[in-house]
């Protein structure tokens, strides 16, 4: 499966123009893909609650109105209008089935860690995925070291000159806490200006030789709008412009694939699980499990109501009165083999307590036979 995990959303966008750009995304090739809401400037100090704006569009419960049936002329013949009237329109499921899966993401945009770090659960509740952008330094440091709940994605402005040197110990850390480094490959396409392209590839490069490939997750960043299609590129197009930039091919699909399918499923574990650790699903051998009990059970009562006559006490001097066959034979044989009779006896057979203790007797008796050569030398 692929993902984008970066298709940007804003209020304004017409639902139409939307399910066009997402149509056109599955097209593609991407199977997953994430409407991201952007959050600039101060983030309210008092807590509330966070309104998460994005529609629920594949959703059968969404409250987004279906897309409007294709126009359709009516005829004056009646053929015509039987005809018409025996197609029915697309069904809003049919529709939905055309679109690929759809995450609801935010990205917040972090200048003063101070004011924005106890309201990422808030936001990481509201949301499918949670991202940040650091503006300046301190918080980037912040948002690869030192926040209460690690960001799914750390997306930077690399389109713009970002005034500080990303160091490797800085940006491993990051890696191994589960966040990841998000390169949108819309900023340096379409309209883009020259010194803007020139600062993408440069931060690139320098995203690339920190993190040495490992950890990084590829997006589009276009807009979800009527420009959206212009600028998303085929995954096969993406690997190969990254590859230009200095990520192997490896690493690319890697970071369209399951690097971005490790941030979907350790959010979902993070809102599903107990503490983000557990996350119990559901058994898919429990129906089996369930009839060989019901099976057994049933062995086990057939067994018992079988054996019931063979269980009843008996007394000294007493004959069993069960009408046994296999009882009756086995006694008969133990009586013609004591008397004498052409069957064989049957081999008894020896525990392996009986059997060591055999063993250990018979080493015993070896070793008296030994000592008595050697006196009798």
């Amino acid at each position: 499966m692929l993902y984008d995990l970066n298709l940007a959303w804003t209020p304004g966008v017409p639902t139409t123009e939307l399910q066009r750009t997402l149509r056109f995304a599955k097209n593609l090739g991407y199977d997953v893909v994430a409407l991201n809401h952007t959050v600039t400037g101060a983030i309210p100090t008092v807590p509330s609650a966070v309104v998460n704006p994005i529609p629920l569009l594949n959703n059968p419960t969404s409250t987004s109105p279906p897309p409007p049936p294709p126009s359709t002329t009516t005829k004056t013949t009646n053929l015509s209008t039987t005809v018409a009237a025996a197609i029915p329109p697309p069904s809003h499921s049919a529709a939905a089935a055309a679109l690929p899966t759809i995450l609801r993401r935010v990205t917040l945009v972090v200048t003063d860690p101070a004011t924005t770090n106890y309201r990422l659960p808030d936001f990481a509740r509201a949301y499918d995925v949670l991202a940040v952008r650091p503006a300046n330094e301190k918080a980037f440091a912040w948002a690869c070291l030192s926040t209460t709940e690690a960001p799914a994605l750390i997306s930077l402005d690399l389109a713009a000159f970002l005034g500080w040197h990303i160091h490797h110990r800085t940006a491993m850390a990051a890696v191994a806490r589960g966040s990841r480094f998000e390169i949108c490959y819309g900023q340096a396409l379409g309209g883009a200006e020259a010194r803007a392209r020139a600062n993408f590839i440069g931060n690139v490069q320098g995203l690339l030789r920190a993190t040495k490939g490992r950890g990084i997750v590829i997006s589009s960043g276009g807009p979800a709008g009527s420009t959206g299609t212009l600028g998303l590129r085929a995954p096969a197009d993406v690997v190969n412009l990254l590859a230009v930039w200095g990520l192997g091919p490896e690493r690319g699909a890697e970071a369209l694939g399951a690097g971005a399918r490790a941030v979907v499923v350790n959010e979902g574990i993070k809102r599903r699980g107990f503490r983000g650790i557990v996350d119990i699903v559901k058994d898919a051998n429990s129906g089996d499990k369930a009839a060989s009990r019901k099976n057994k059970n049933s062995l086990l009562g057939g067994g018992k109501a079988q054996n019931s006559a063979s269980t009843t006490p008996v007394g000294r001097g007493q004959k069993r009165k069960n009408g046994n066959a296999t009882t009756l034979a086995t006694a008969a044989a133990e009586s013609s083999s004591s008397a004498g009779g052409s069957n064989p006896p049957q081999q008894q057979t020896l525990s392996k307590r009986q059997a060591k203790k055999l063993k250990l007797e018979g080493s015993k008796a070896e070793a008296g036979a030994a000592a008595g050569g050697k006196q009798a030398r």
